[in-house]
C-alpha cells in the first residue's frame, strides 16, 4: 500500500501539472479569447478549479494584495460561491487592452497618419483638369439698348397756294411701307411720291438749275426707268423732258418742271408710325411720322466707352429670348445730356436725375429674319473693349490666391504629382485668364477645383 503522505505528494503533482498547462493555454491565445471554450450540447468543459484560479493570476498579476493585521499580505482562500468571478475580470481587463491597443494604433499611424504630418500636407488630385491654351482672348463690354425702327421724322405739306388746292384727300395706314414713287400722300387727289435722297427739294428745279438737288431728282427717275438724260448736277433738256413723262404718269400737268411740294425725300423706303392728319384737313402741317422699314438698334452710349465705337465697329445682340444677332455701328452721334434730349431737370423723363453725357449710337443688322418677330424690345449689345493675340490662358477657377497676395495654379505632372506653380495674371474675359510663369506653357494640365 502506498503511504498517506505519498499520496498526498502525487496529487499535488498532478494538481500543478494541471495549472501550467492551464496558463500556456491562456499565453497561446495572445489576446485572452481563451478564457472562453465552446463545447457541443452536453459537452462538460475539462477545466478544473484550479485552472480557473491559474487564469486569474496570469490575466491581472497586480491584483491588490490583501493586507493582514501584521501588514503582510495574504492571500484569501477561494470559496465555491466566487469560482466565476475571475473569469469575468478577466475578459474585463482584455477588453480593456484590446481598447487601448487601437487607441495607441490610431496615435501611431497604424490607421492611416504617422503622426508627422506629412500624409496631411501631401496635396490631393484635383478632381478636374484642364490644358493652358494658347490663343486670342477678347475682352468685351456690354451696354443695354433698344430694337425699333429708329427715331420717327414728321412729313409736313406744305401751305397751299392758292385757295382749294391745299386739302389733303388721302392718307396712308399705320404700320404701312413706302417705296420709291409710291405715294406718301395725296393733296386735292394729286399724288405726292416718295424719293430717295438725303437733300430735301428746297427751290423749284428748271431747266439750266445745278446743283446736288438736281443729281438726287435724276437718280429716282433713271431708278423709276426714265431715260434720255445724263445723271449728274444739271437740269438740261433731257431732264425736263423726262420730267414730263413722269408728271404724265402721275396725272399732273406737264410743266417740266419741279416744285418743293411736288414730292417728298427720304433716304430710303418708309415704314409709317403714325398718321397725324386726316382726309379733309388743310395741308398746312404735320400729315404723318415715318421711319425706316429695316429694325435697328440705338445705344445711349456712356462716353467712358466712346473709344470703342466708330462706324463699321462689330457688335453682338441678344434679343430677350436669348437668341443672338450680329450687328454693326452704322453711326455714331454728338455726346449730349439728358437735359439736352429732352430730360426735365428735376429728375423726370429720360434722365431719371443723372446728367452724365450721353453717346447716341445706332447699328444695323443685317439678318432681319434673325430677329424674329420683335417689333420693339430692349437687348444687351456686346462690344469688344480689348484683344490680346497669342496668349496663355487658363480657366479662371483654376487661379488659387496666395497667401500674401498673387495667385497660383496647381501643375499636375504625368505621374499625377501636384505642385503649385505662381503665375502672373493679365486680362480676363470670356471665363478665362491670361497667365504667364515659369513651367507654364501651352498644354501644361492644371488643376480645376469644382
Amino acid at each position: 500500500m502506498t503511504a498517506p503522505d505519498e499520496t498526498r505528494e502525487r496529487q499535488r503533482d498532478d494538481q500543478a501539472g494541471e495549472c501550467e498547462e492551464t496558463e500556456e493555454s491562456a499565453q497561446g491565445s495572445g489576446n485572452g479569447s481563451g478564457a472562453l471554450e465552446l463545447h457541443a450540447p452536453g459537452e462538460v468543459s475539462e477545466r478544473t478549479p484550479n485552472a480557473v484560479d491559474a487564469l486569474e493570476e496570469t490575466a491581472a498579476p497586480e491584483a491588490a494584495p490583501d493586507a493582514g493585521d501584521g501588514g503582510e499580505a495574504t492571500t484569501p482562500p477561494a470559496a465555491h460561491g466566487r469560482r466565476r468571478r475571475p473569469l469575468r475580470m478577466s475578459l474585463i481587463v482584455v477588453a480593456a487592452i484590446a481598447v487601448v491597443a487601437a487607441a495607441g494604433a490610431a496615435t501611431t499611424g497604424v490607421l492611416g497618419d504617422d503622426g508627422s504630418g506629412s500624409a496631411g500636407d501631401a496635396p490631393s488630385a484635383p478632381p478636374k483638369t484642364a490644358e493652358v491654351q494658347r490663343t486670342t482672348l477678347t475682352r468685351t463690354e456690354s451696354v443695354d439698348g433698344n430694337l425699333g425702327y429708329g427715331d420717327a421724322t414728321a412729313v409736313q405739306a406744305p401751305a397751299a397756294t392758292k385757295a382749294g388746292a391745299g386739302i389733303i384727300t388721302w392718307v396712308p395706314g399705320d404700320g404701312d411701307t413706302i417705296e420709291r414713287g409710291g405715294t406718301a400722300y395725296k393733296v386735292a387727289e394729286q399724288k405726292v411720291p416718295l424719293l430717295y435722297g438725303s437733300t430735301p427739294f428746297y427751290r423749284p428745279l428748271v431747266a439750266g438749275t445745278e446743283g446736288r438737288d438736281v443729281e438726287i431728282l435724276e437718280k429716282n427717275l433713271s431708278a423709276l426707268g426714265y431715260t434720255g438724260f445724263t445723271v449728274d448736277e444739271t437740269y438740261d433738256a433731257g431732264t425736263a423732258e423726262a420730267v414730263r413723262d413722269w408728271q404724265d404718269d402721275l396725272g399732273r400737268e406737264e410743266t417740266g418742271t419741279v416744285q418743293p411740294s411736288d414730292a417728298v425725300v427720304a433716304p430710303g423706303a418708309r415704314r409709317v408710325a403714325d398718321v397725324k392728319a386726316t382726309a379733309g384737313a388743310p395741308s398746312n402741317g404735320p400729315v404723318l411720322t415715318w421711319t425706316g422699314t429695316e429694325r435697328t438698334v440705338t445705344v445711349d452710349l456712356d462716353v467712358q466707352y466712346e473709344d470703342m465705337v466708330e462706324k463699321g465697329t462689330k457688335a453682338t445682340v441678344t434679343l430677350p429670348d436669348d437668341t443672338t444677332v450680329k450687328a454693326e455701328v452704322t453711326d455714331v452721334g454728338t455726346p449730349t445730356t439728358p437735359a439736352q434730349a429732352g430730360g426735365s431737370e428735376d429728375g423726370g423723363g429720360q434722365s431719371g436725375g443723372d446728367d452724365k453725357p450721353t453717346l447716341p449710337v445706332e447699328l444695323k443688322v443685317e439678318d432681319q429674319k434673325g430677329l424674329g418677330r420683335y417689333q420693339a424690345a430692349a437687348v444687351e449689345i456686346s462690344l469688344k473693349a480689348e484683344t490680346r493675340k497669342d496668349v496663355l490662358v487658363v480657366p479662371v477657377n483654376a487661379l488659387v490666391a496666395q497667401r500674401g497676395g498673387g495667385y497660383a495654379v496647381e501643375v499636375v505632372g504625368a505621374d499625377g504629382e501636384v505642385k503649385p506653380r505662381p503665375v502672373k495674371v493679365g486680362m480676363f474675359a470670356d471665363s478665362m485668364v491670361e497667365v504667364s510663369g515659369a513651367g507654364i506653357t501651352d498644354g501644361t494640365v492644371v488643376g480645376v477645383p469644382k
